[in-house]
Order: C-alpha cells, then sequence, then structure tokens
C-alpha cells in the first residue's frame, strides 16, 4: 500500500491528495461495515427494531427485550424462534450474509421483514456483540462473541430454546458517532417506539419489555384491538372505527379515530405494510384526503392500518431502514386506501361514542318519541317572531306520571305492593300505565340489545337559545348545533349533484404558462381524464401549455394554477383530488350560506327531520369546516354530574 500523496494534491476525479494512478483503493471489511452502521444502526432504536424484525422472521411467539442505559449500555432481544444452527453463526455476523433470500426472484417478492443481511454485520462493528442460539433440531446451543468486528469462535452454551442477540456498548469504538447520541431519556423513547411498531404489527405474538431492569410492557399474544388497546391506550380504542375493506388482491383493515377526537398534538400514525411500519408519501397523502372533509384544520387524523397485498406489487428494497416502500401501482392503492378510510368514516353509526352495557341500563325507555304538542299550544308569540330572548316554546314531557314505576317493575321484575317504593298507583291516583302510549311498555323493555337503533339520534325534545337541539335517544340526551348540522346535509346534497362528468368553461383567451416535460407529458397522456374533470389543456409549444377551458363550478378560479395542481395530483396519484378540493370550497361556502341560521325558531317535526335527515347524511358528524355537529351525553355521564347513586 502506498503513502499518500502531499495534502491538497488532486488528480484523478479531484480527489486531494491523489497525485497518481492507484489512488483508488479497497476498503477494509471493517471500514465497509462501520460505513454501513450509519445507515442501519442511527441509534439504539434502529438496532432493536432489526433484532425484533430478526425474532419475527424466525417465527417466534414470544419476544423479551432488556435495554439498559437507552439501549446505548445494553439491547438484549430473547426469542423462542427456530434459532441458529451452529455452521450458521459465523457467516449470520458477516456482511450480505443471509436465509432469507437467495436470487433475483426472492428479492422481487420479499415476504419476511429482513433480507439485506447487513444487520448483524453492521451492530458487531461498532459493539461488543453476542448471539446464543438452539436450533429447534437440536439438542445444544451454541454462543459467538463479536467484539469491534473481530469474530471469536463458536463455543457451547446455555439456552432453552430460540436465539438471545446481546448488545453491549453501542458505538464504543466510533467516539464520534456516540455523541451525537441525545440523552439517555431521548434514546429510550426512540426504543418504546420501535417496540410499539413491530408489537402492534404482530399481535400474534407475545411481547415484554425491560428496561434498567423494571418491566414496563408485558403484552399476551392478542387479537388486533386487544394490542392496540394495550399500546395506544383505551381512549384511542373508544374513539376510533373499525376500517376494513378487501378489493381482492389487497386488503385493509384497521382502526381510524372519529374526526370529533382527533388530537391537537403529536398525532398516533401507524400504517403497515405486510407486517412492516412503513412512511409511505402515497399512502400519507391518501389518508390526508380521507380526513380533508371532515377534521378541523388545528387537528391530526390518527390511525392504525394494516394492509396487505401480494409481495410482488409493492417494493420494500428501497432505503437500507426498510420503512420506505414502492408501489407497482401506487394510483391504485391511493384510491383504495382513501375510499376505505372514507367510508368507515362516513356512517354517522360509527361516529356514536361507545357506551358500556353498564352505561345502558335502564335506557330503553328512551325508544319513544316524545309526545308532540298541538299546532296551536305551540304558536306563542315567541315562536312566531323568533326574537332572542323571548322564551322559545316547549314540548310536554314525554312520559306520563306512572310510566318509570312500569319500566323499573318490569325490567328488574320486582312487584310492588304495600310500602314498596314502586307503586301501582302514583301521587295523582293514576294507574301505573297512565299517560302512557298503547304498546309504550313493551317497547320500554325492550333492551337496546334487541337490534341496531333505527334512529341513533333520536327524537327532538326542544330548542335551546334558537342555536341547539335537545334529543333523546337511547344512551341518553344528544346535543345537536343544528346550523352546524344542517350546513353538512347542504353540503353533501350539493357533493352529489356535481357527480359525474363536470361541464367545460371555455376561456375567451386561452391561459399559457411555462411547464416541465413532465407536465407536458401528464397533459398528453390523460387527456381524456383531464376532460372528465371540466378541463381542456393542450401543448402550445414544447415547453409550454394552454389552458382552453376549466370546469364550470370553479370558473373564477385561477385557471393556470388549478390546472398546474390538477396536472401534479394525476401524475401522483392517478387521480385528482385538487379539483375536488377546489370545488368543496366553493360548495361548501354554498352550503354555509343556505343551511338553517341560529335564532330560527323549529317545530318539532322540523327539529325530528332535521335528525332523520342526519342519519342519512355521510359525514353528518362534522360540518363543513371539520367541527363537530353533535355530542351525546349517556345517562351515566348525568347522573355523575349530579352525583346520583353516590
Amino acid at each position: 500500500m502506498r503513502s499518500l500523496p502531499p495534502e491538497g494534491a488532486v488528480s484523478g476525479y479531484g480527489r486531494p491528495g491523489a497525485t497518481d494512478m492507484g489512488a483508488i483503493r479497497a476498503l477494509s471489511d471493517l471500514l465497509i461495515n462501520q460505513i454501513a452502521a450509519g445507515e442501519v444502526v442511527e441509534r439504539p432504536a434502529a438496532a432493536l427494531k432489526e433484532l425484533l424484525e430478526n425474532a419475527v422472521d424466525a417465527g417466534a411467539t414470544q419476544i423479551d427485550v432488556d435495554v439498559a442505559g437507552g439501549g446505548v449500555k445494553r439491547i438484549r432481544v430473547a426469542d423462542n424462534g427456530s434459532g441458529i444452527e451452529r455452521e450458521d453463526l459465523t457467516p449470520a455476523v458477516s456482511r450480505h450474509a443471509t436465509s432469507k433470500i437467495a436470487t433475483v426472484v426472492d428479492l422481487e417478492a420479499i415476504s419476511t421483514l429482513g433480507f439485506r443481511g447487513e444487520a448483524l454485520a453492521s451492530m458487531a462493528a461498532v459493539s461488543r456483540l453476542s448471539i446464543a442460539s438452539r436450533a429447534a433440531s437440536k439438542p445444544h446451543a451454541w454462543r459467538i462473541e463479536v467484539e469491534g468486528g473481530s469474530i471469536g469462535p463458536v463455543t457451547p452454551a446455555a439456552l432453552a430454546a430460540g436465539t438471545t442477540v446481546t448488545l453491549e456498548e453501542l458505538f464504543f469504538n466510533t467516539p464520534a458517532r456516540r455523541k451525537f447520541l441525545r440523552t439517555e431519556a431521548t434514546e429510550r423513547a426512540h426504543c418504546d417506539e420501535a417496540f410499539r411498531r413491530i408489537a402492534l404489527a404482530h399481535c400474534e405474538a407475545g411481547f415484554t419489555l425491560t428496561h434498567n431492569g423494571r418491566a414496563t410492557r408485558r403484552l399476551q399474544a392478542a387479537g388486533r384491538r386487544a394490542r392496540v388497546e394495550e399500546l395506544l391506550g383505551d381512549a384511542f380504542a373508544v374513539h376510533a372505527t373499525p376500517v376494513d375493506a378487501d378489493g381482492g388482491e389487497v386488503r385493509i383493515a384497521g382502526f381510524a379515530v372519529r374526526p370529533a377526537y382527533a388530537a391537537d398534538g403529536a398525532p398516533m400514525q401507524y400504517v403497515f405494510v405486510n407486517g412492516r411500519f412503513v412512511r409511505d408519501r402515497v399512502l400519507a397523502h391518501a389518508l390526508r384526503e380521507a380526513y380533508r372533509d371532515v377534521l378541523h384544520h388545528e387537528r391530526q387524523p390518527a390511525y392504525v392500518l394494516w394492509l396487505t397485498l401480494d409481495p410482488r406489487r409493492v417494493d420494500v428494497n428501497v432505503h437500507p431502514q426498510k420503512t420506505e416502500v414502492r408501489f407497482r401501482d401506487s394510483g391504485a392503492i391511493h384510491q383504495f386506501v382513501r375510499h376505505a378510510v372514507e367510508r368507515a368514516l362516513a356512517s354517522t353509526a360509527a361516529e356514536q361514542p361507545a357506551v358500556s352495557a353498564a352505561e345502558r341500563l335502564g335506557l330503553a325507555a328512551a325508544r319513544l318519541p316524545p309526545r308532540v304538542p298541538d299546532a296551536g299550544a305551540e304558536a306563542g308569540p315567541a315562536a312566531q317572531t323568533g326574537a332572542p330572548g323571548r322564551a322559545w316554546p316547549q314540548p310536554g314531557l314525554p312520559f306520563g306520571a306512572g310510566e318509570p314505576a312500569v319500566f323499573y317493575r318490569r325490567l328488574f321484575g320486582l312487584r310492588g305492593g304495600a310500602g314498596s317504593a314502586f307503586q301501582e298507583t302514583g301521587a295523582g291516583g293514576a294507574g301505573a300505565g297512565a299517560g302512557v302510549p298503547a304498546g309504550a311498555e313493551d317497547a320500554a323493555v325492550a333492551g337496546p340489545e334487541d337490534g341496531e337503533d333505527p334512529h341513533p339520534l333520536g327524537f327532538a325534545l326542544a330548542q335551546l337559545h334558537g342555536v341547539y337541539i335537545l334529543a333523546q335517544n337511547r344512551a341518553g340526551l344528544v346535543l345537536v348545533d343544528m346550523h352546524a348540522a344542517h350546513e353538512r346535509i347542504v353540503y353533501e346534497g350539493l357533493k352529489a349533484a356535481f357527480v359525474g362528468r363536470v361541464p367545460v368553461q371555455p376561456l375567451l383567451v386561452p391561459a399559457a404558462f411555462s411547464a416541465d416535460p413532465l407536465e407536458i407529458v401528464a397533459a398528453t397522456e390523460y387527456a381524456h381524464a383531464l376532460g372528465a374533470l371540466g378541463f381542456d389543456v393542450s401543448p402550445m409549444g414544447p415547453t409550454t401549455l394552454a389552458v382552453r377551458g376549466i370546469p364550470a363550478p370553479l370558473q373564477d378560479a385561477d385557471a393556470v394554477a388549478l390546472a398546474r395542481a390538477v396536472l401534479h395530483d394525476i401524475r401522483e396519484f392517478g387521480g385528482s383530488r385538487a379539483l375536488d378540493a377546489r370545488r368543496d370550497e366553493l360548495l361548501s361556502t354554498m352550503a354555509c350560506h343556505g343551511a338553517v341560521r341560529a335564532n330560527r325558531s323549529l317545530t318539532i317535526a322540523e327539529m325530528n327531520a332535521l335528525l332523520r335527515d342526519m342519519e342519512a347524511t355521510e359525514r353528518a358528524g362534522q360540518c363543513n369546516h371539520g367541527r363537530p355537529t353533535w355530542f351525546q351525553l349517556s345517562l351515566a355521564d348525568l347522573d355523575r354530574l349530579f352525583m346520583r347513586g353516590r
């Protein structure tokens, strides 16, 4: 090996220090592994992720993680998987050695989490690594140790089954890398997140996590919902609506938090493709679009979604950390994911807050519609003028004096007698059934489990300050913002009226603009799709496009800006949501001006009609601006307010 020339000399490709031939030389294996470690093992959490993925690939049903010092001092991952043969231990810590792929065909259809054969070699180059493993078919376990890239001999070990990998003193021989690590608390938080992602992706396995000798997680093998509750909390599970769609070759399942309960701060957003946590711009854009029409701009969506498809339709060999993927047909995946989540969020029933069985106890009487007073009783002066500050007309109470006694006696099988709290005759001498409509007793004792409630928003009781509707349903009290609710109803009706081919508004003077080659190609290849969206865009030269027509509903929009946005969306995602967004802005403004205004007096019949329209309208839980249109107060909530039962 020749000595390096004086500093500052330049030759070859301009590398300082190269004065003659032979300046380009092969790097040592240790240096190669240390360079790779900078890509694969950027921090302790990345090392933990790689070890957990190896355990999952080995078919482990129980994985135990022990972390010390935020992962810098020690990371130990023990599993009960298939194990490693004695003769495979040395190759396992060598660069580009793996049992998961062998040919180019395997690389095109990767079904395992790991496949590069870089992780163990990279970790061994910058730490003190030991692997103890016992193959499932072998009676004895074996152990190998690697310190700073120096591989030791294979020796006997004591291990019941599976594999235990211990990583100590990470970056001990690369101090420059180690000094860039954060505090122990920060590195520990990153390790917790890496653990959470793997545990969410693989609910079929049990996991434990210990940090500095203290157990922080004990997860039993369970279903997805139970795992979500354990890792993300009960609040996430309660306020999430299920997502489940099957597109033949692609399937999506999981949970998306309803817009009214979306987070203000850092969101919980997890997407798994074939069991692998990914950050993909196509999926991220599809999910943003699914929430676009129902989420307030200050909130962030939250979701846990598992996407399953043929491994040949997705390329995971994009980045050493394997969190980026490329889909063979990104446009189709984008549309499938967006529509699946939109449908899950659109149902009014899905937006209903969950009510436990204990909270439902005694709620069956809420199925009775309120008694509507005669029209003459409503026509007071305040009803005629709707003037603020005047007494609003109130309907009569929807139950007779003896009805509660009937309900509780029938529900609990009690028999009223002398001195009983449940008397046959009320204070006014009326029978227990006085004031109860025919068949009400049977309806009152029909529990909420008897079938799906056809009217989840219940029936109107009264109007409050000309702004809110008070309604009674099975669960208790429903509060409705009548303007926000009617705004969504009108908005969805306007959108439905514009379904199909959009009429074109020709421009008197074409709007020309400079376009890059990709925009020129997109305008030519997607001319038919642009026409269906109401656009007439054609090349005017090798670097110029002309907009000769735009959608008639958006005739006042900036033609060039709108055309650019549509071309970008069509090119990137196979369809345009930019046009939908601009059109929806216009329709939202129209709906806002056309919706019922505050301080307008509504009759009971009008309020009930509004509730029925809400139940039949998608995304009725939020107005056009993402604010909630209604809230539920259960009887348990009301009991807590009034300290009943204490």
